[in-house]
């Protein structure tokens, strides 16, 4: 076998040493392609044979890196069987070491990436009852974000540091604290207060995925956590995009923080001769036959009253957010055409008091302040306004005017 190899090696001695290195790399290149090919048909048949799935999974994730090893670890075996100069070795060398950081890189990545996807399939967010399972998803993937970007910083660093150039001039910058030094801390204070924030949220979470909240005066559901920013989904299918520093900084509303019930308030107007326990009779019939009530809370209050109507506050529960404003919509339209069809006088109206001219009360002594000052009063010819108004004019006299110039009131009656 030694022989072989010596009279291989000095029978390509004479050959240029750039098609040397280049077969060399083509052989490299096509005996790692062709070993990992093998390789991975091989592992996949014997994974689906055993129902393995979920390392059938990691199996996937791992093939374009593991090739890149194949043909990493071919190249340098031949390299080193390959006559050429200390130069191009140390050229050679230096490639294989850059190569050598990049696939670590690379699968260290990948393998953060694999241990997150198969946490998230064992988590159930489908269901009703997805508290647990949301909390757990949200932190696995804002880690995940995280952990795959400090990951690709520390092998760009150390690429870069593979140099020596590069290396004297990072000491040279970490070591001292100018003004380059604080311009590089300035830029990169939004990439590193979203990572801290990004954290922070994995770790109180103050919003999980497919959270129903409140921001910027917009319903919406968090769609995606990602290392610097989150999408909500709005009530009509817009997207919000804020970065993660605001859900630390700013206040907003989560109704799924603890659970996704939730109260609805309907709220409207009637008579002050409304029937209240009539209508809280037929809340509790319209709740009781609809399929999206939990069954736990129903309640009608008066909660205001005005001159002319009082406000009736119906409350009703549901099991999410979605769930208790089709269940409010559909009790507030019930009760309107209940209180249209059966209780029609109690529609919301004005009242206006007509008074009679013998029943109206008589003026004041004529030293009054007001009576001397009959333009202040509001008088009219010597008479108030609300005399005037509701004084009961004869029909022969209502053709005409008045002796004072002003046409009589017509009789509202």
């Amino acid at each position: 076998m030694q022989d072989w190899i010596s009279s291989a090696v000095t029978a390509i001695n004479p050959m240029p040493v750039w098609i040397i290195v280049v077969a060399t790399l083509l052989v490299a290149v096509v005996a790692g392609l062709l070993f990992h090919h093998l390789l991975f048909l091989t592992i996949d048949k014997w994974l689906r044979n055993t129902e393995n799935y979920i390392w059938l999974l990691v199996l996937e994730k791992l093939r374009a890196p593991s090739a890149f090893a194949a043909v990493i670890f071919f190249t340098t075996l031949l390299l080193q069987l390959t006559p050429i100069g200390s130069a191009l070795a140390a050229l050679l060398a230096r490639v294989l070491q850059i190569a050598l950081i990049a696939l670590l890189t690379w699968m260290a990545i990948v393998i953060t990436e694999i241990f997150g996807s198969v946490y998230l399939r064992r988590l159930q967010v489908d269901v009703e009852d997805n508290l647990l399972a949301r909390k757990h998803a949200t932190q696995v993937r804002i880690l995940k974000r995280a952990a795959v970007t400090v990951i690709a910083v520390i092998g760009t660093g150390f690429l870069l540091m593979s140099f020596d150039a590069v290396r004297q001039y990072g000491v040279s910058l970490f070591a001292s604290a100018g003004v380059a030094g604080l311009a590089v801390g300035l830029a990169a204070r939004p990439l590193l207060s979203n990572l801290i924030a990004g954290v922070q949220i994995a770790m109180t979470q103050p919003i999980r995925i497919r959270d129903v909240i409140i921001v910027e005066g917009e319903y919406g559901t968090v769609e995606e956590i990602t290392s610097t920013y989150v999408v909500v989904q709005l009530w009509d299918w817009r997207r919000l995009v804020l970065p993660l520093s605001y859900f630390i900084e700013k206040p907003f509303q989560n109704w799924t923080r603890e659970t996704s019930s939730i109260i609805g308030a309907v709220t409207f107007n009637v008579d002050y001769s409304t029937d209240v326990a009539a209508i809280r009779s037929k809340l509790n019939e319209i709740v009781a036959a609809n399929p999206r009530w939990d069954r736990r809370i129903v309640n009608l209050q008066v909660t205001d009253a005005t001159a002319d109507t009082i406000q009736l506050r119906a409350l009703v529960s549901a099991a999410t957010s979605a769930a208790a404003w089709d269940l409010r919509c559909e009790v507030r339209e019930d009760l309107i055409e209940f209180v249209k069809t059966k209780m029609p006088e109690c529609l919301p109206r004005r009242r206006q008091q007509l008074v009679d001219r013998e029943a109206a009360p008589t003026l004041p002594p004529a030293d009054n302040v007001e009576a001397r000052q009959p333009e202040k009063a509001g008088l009219v010819g010597g008479r108030s306004r609300s005399q005037v108004a509701g004084e009961r004019i004869p029909r022969s006299a209502s053709k005409g005017k008045s002796q004072h110039g002003v046409s009589p009131p017509r009789s509202t009656r």
